[in-house]
């Protein structure tokens, strides 16, 4: 079967008429030239709609290299003479996999040429882009310096005018490529968030990575007034308004695929601080198999979503991951044949089968009354995004009795610490009973660099924490090397308690027994605490006991021995 032309497509999508592209041929015959190029110059679509049609036509990504970030390794290995002649862009370098903007990725002679200056052992991925939009990017990409330390020469040694660049064409501008040249470099580093941090005489800059808040440079206080308007102007913030709040949202194309950078301004004592979000699309949605779970905790995991009905809760501290676990549960529920719901303030990443709604002041919806709306839609499975109020839990209990199975998340420091807060929420614990699934608990924690991480014998301390009392235990410890940026820890994995609700637990919850009576009932079961876990890891030497001591208490099991 043959594929539908760009003009049925488009008339399907509702963009242009049949008039219309009857005009189009009309004039293709005159010129011979493409017929998207054609609607274009006659106005009746923009270049980005022909791109994103003829993607979806060739099932090929299409990129939008007007909010792309330019990459210094790419653009090393493509000679701005080559690009030129062969009008395509480097877009980025990573992993030996270079991404190549291209107006035609079916053209061989250039993709041959491409293959004849780069080394073999790369491989060369087209992505389709406007033709107007590369000769643009041509003269941004190549034009400029785009390091950070040569912009920050730049702006020493040139004189600027900080007043007048918010525009988008100020491309050229020195400060507009520090912010860009910024957001790339953190994104490389795999960077969670982006402080900018204004103090009395300089601007500090902070990277949380892997969980930890590390400076990545200071920067000189001048140079803040105008990097804060460069960053409102691009997050859609009123850069007028320095007093109040605000908060905004930036999405560009950075290493070749989609990031979105939730933005939040504060004023404080010396300016607005600024903190980005960084929520990497590609990273997002993590398989469950890819979580790096022992295989009792990943069996137990699959056990726990194949009840038909229920609450599934996850808990933990900010930033431990819940939403990611989350995510991973409900792509591996996704299918066809479920209906799968959400409510998120707000929705960070889309995901294809789930219908995501975003909870905000705009559209005057809670999670209360979001998920009273969301039952009408015949649901088999609901995501709220957390627990709150009392009005909440009361609507996700009632949906998990009415034969749906909810997800949702929580704050607190334990699997069992999750009862007492229910009933301090003002859930009852007749309608506790019965209806909890089960109840996760979760910290990241961060992997030793594989690289540097050294041995050695465990200290007597050491010993009775880890209950292994052995005088030849071996673990490991960070020392830190180049490959990790010498911290001695390189990645982040999680470690989980998985409590599921058996008839005692629930027996215990309806008759609202003091918190005693459940340790002493899950010490009986033996069941497996965050510690625990965090023990197993410890020993087969992923991380080290710093780092579990870092978000879990372990000072417990030595008063526990005592």
């Amino acid at each position: 079967m043959s594929k539908k032309r760009l003009g049925d497509v488009l008339i399907e999508k509702g963009i242009i008429t049949k008039d219309q592209v009857y005009i189009a041929l009309t004039e293709q015959k005159k010129s011979n030239d493409a017929l998207g190029k054609i609607l274009v110059n006659l106005g009746f679509v923009t270049e980005a709609i022909i791109r994103d049609a003829l993607g979806e036509m060739f099932g090929s990504e299409s990129i939008d290299l007007g909010k792309a970030v330019p990459d210094q390794a790419a653009l090393h290995l493509i000679d701005k003479h080559f690009a030129k002649q062969y009008n395509i862009v480097p877009v980025s370098y990573e992993n030996k996999k270079l991404i190549i903007a291209m107006e035609d990725i079916y053209n061989l002679l250039v993709l041959d040429r491409l293959r004849a200056i780069v080394s073999n052992d790369i491989e060369i991925i087209p992505v389709l882009a406007g033709s107007s939009e590369i000769l643009a990017a041509l003269d941004q990409f190549y034009g400029y310096e785009l390091s950070i330390d040569g912009i920050l020469k730049e702006i020493e040694t040139g004189e600027s005018n900080y007043d007048n660049f918010a525009a988008e064409e100020a491309y050229s501008h020195p400060l507009v490529r520090l912010v860009d040249a910024i957001l790339s470099d953190a994104v490389k580093r795999g960077a969670s968030d982006i402080h900018f941090e204004p103090e009395e005489g300089f601007l500090r800059l902070r990277y949380r990575i892997d969980g930890v808040l590390r400076q990545i440079r200071s920067l000189h206080k001048e140079y803040w007034s105008a990097i804060v308007v460069r960053l409102k102007v691009i997050s859609g913030m009123n850069i007028a308004e320095m007093r109040a709040p605000q908060d905004g949202r930036i999405t560009l194309q950075v290493s070749g695929h989609k990031i979105d950078f939730r933005v939040s301004a504060q004023p404080t004592t010396y300016g607005e601080n600024i903190v980005l979000r960084v929520l990497d699309r590609a990273k997002s949605i993590v398989l469950l198999d890819d979580l790096g779970l022992y295989n009792d905790t990943f069996t137990t995991l699959k056990l726990t979503m194949a009840r038909p009905e229920g609450i599934i809760l996850v808990t933990g501290p900010t930033g431990s991951g819940k939403t990611t676990t989350l995510y991973s549960m409900l792509n591996y529920r996704k299918s066809e044949q479920v209906n799968i719901m959400t409510l998120e303030d707000p929705v960070e990443y889309p995901m294809e089968l789930i219908r995501q709604t975003s909870i905000n002041e705009v559209s005057r919806m809670d999670f209360a009354t979001g998920i009273r709306s969301i039952m009408r839609q015949d649901p088999d499975i609901i995501l709220v995004g957390e627990i709150r109020d009392e009005d909440t839990a009361e609507m996700a209990f009632r949906a998990a009795m009415t034969g749906h199975q909810v997800f949702s998340t929580l704050h607190t420091n334990s699997a069992i610490g999750t009862i007492p807060r229910l009933l301090d929420i003002g859930v009852l614990p007749d309608i506790m009973s019965g209806n909890i699934i089960s109840i996760l608990a979760q910290r990241l924690v961060r992997k030793l660099c594989r690289h540097c991480k050294k041995e050695k014998i465990a200290d007597e301390i050491e010993q009775i924490i880890l209950d292994q009392q052995s005088e030849n235990l071996r673990i490991y410890e960070a020392t830190g090397c180049p490959h990790c940026d010498f911290t001695g820890y390189k990645g982040r994995l999680a470690i989980l308690e998985i409590l599921q609700i058996d008839d005692e637990l629930d027996t215990l919850i309806a008759q609202k027994a003091p918190m005693g009576t459940f340790k002493e009932y899950l010490k009986s079961i033996h069941f497996r605490t965050l510690s625990d876990d965090g023990i197993r890891r410890i020993i087969d030497g992923s991380t080290s006991l710093e780092e579990i001591s870092r978000v879990i208490d372990m000072t417990v099991r030595l008063r526990s021995t005592r």
